[in-house]
């Protein structure tokens, strides 16, 4: 049986690094659900958001229902893939502290990851033991469904690498084949900037948001930084260290040796760029604005699409848990 598990973390509504980075490859995967995979579980993971937002979770549930309605507008079928919210299938959190105990501590501490973010994000208090866990609670997430495929990024490469270790440890101390070793599905993903010209985060305050529209989703492509060596209109550009070039890659495919001409001849100012840039990002939006407005004015749709995915990731989690119980003797 070959299943997908991923998620996101509610911090946020999703921006257009979510959509380009992550949707898009989960809607490809949904679609050979049959062919492919047997199954799909996409979730909302806010336990995972607590790792480093547990001082402020006061926005957590808006958060969720954001995050649920974004993952509607952009495309993905509840009929065909589970949607679901990682602390509602408390199996999660056993099966991470039957992990726990027999993860050793050196595993985590080498985690490049962990090492970096430590050194990046000086405004959070992160050693923590869940912060240090995180891979733990990552492959809980993994193994509660036996998943064998995990869309992720390559900065997650190394905590699916961790999960893996964790099922051979396990596999072995119990002498049964319980958990599959999930493998990534990693796919060819733009590098999606954002307005200040680093990676778009939500917590660099530089993020387009897909629920950004009209004046709000203008005025972010208008106020996006262009080649600083542009300062009057009849400067020379250098569209590979623009970031409104960046963007025409994506949104604008058939458009980009134009522009990228028209820029170096300062044949086109950033101004009218950014404008061109700005009607067709708002085209190829429209159908999930015009969702994401379906979505808002009918609550209760949006509850029973993540109640009934729940019902199913928890009947499957209690399954692998009990399972889990037995070859352990508990």
């Amino acid at each position: 049986m070959e299943r997908v598990l991923s998620g996101t973390r509610p911090t946020d509504r999703l921006h257009l690094g979510n959509l380009l980075g992550a949707i898009e490859n989960w809607k490809i995967l949904e679609g050979q659900i049959g062919k492919v995979f047997d199954e799909c579980f996409f979730m909302i993971a806010d336990w995972h958001a607590l790792t480093s937002e547990y001082e402020n979770p006061q926005a957590l549930k808006n958060n969720i229902r954001e995050v649920a309605i974004d993952y509607l507008s952009s495309g993905l079928d509840p009929n065909k893939s589970t949607l679901f919210i990682q602390s509602h299938v408390k199996e999660h959190a056993e099966l991470h502290l039957l992990l726990s105990m027999l993860t050793p501590l050196a595993w985590l501490e080498r985690n490049p990851t962990y090492k970096e973010q430590l050194q990046e994000i000086k405004e959070k208090d992160l050693k923590t033991y869940g912060f240090l866990g995180y891979p733990v609670l990552q492959a809980s997430d993994i193994l509660a469904y036996k998943a064998t495929r995990v869309p992720v990024g390559l900065d997650q490469l190394p905590h699916l690498e961790l999960a893996r270790e964790m099922v051979r440890r396990f596999n072995f101390i119990y002498k049964k084949e319980v958990f599959p070793e999930p493998q990534s599905a990693l796919t060819k993903t733009p590098k999606v900037l954002g307005m200040d010209g680093r990676k778009m985060s939500k917590s660099y305050g530089n993020a387009i948001y897909l629920s950004d529209t009209g004046e709000v989703l203008k005025k972010k492509v208008m106020n996006t930084l262009t080649d600083p060596a542009r300062v009057t209109r009849k400067d020379k550009g250098h569209p590979e260290i623009c970031t409104i070039y960046s963007y025409h890659e994506i949104f604008s495919p058939a458009e980009t040796q134009t522009v990228a001409h028209e820029c170096r001849e300062a044949l086109r100012g950033c101004t009218d760029c950014k404008m061109h840039l700005f009607g067709n990002m708002k085209s190829r939006l429209a159908p999930i604005h015009e969702k994401r407005a379906e979505l808002e004015k009918n609550p209760r749709h949006l509850s029973e699409v993540l109640e009934t995915g729940t019902q199913k990731a928890r009947k499957f989690a209690q399954d692998t848990l009990t399972e889990v119980r037995d070859v352990m003797g508990l």
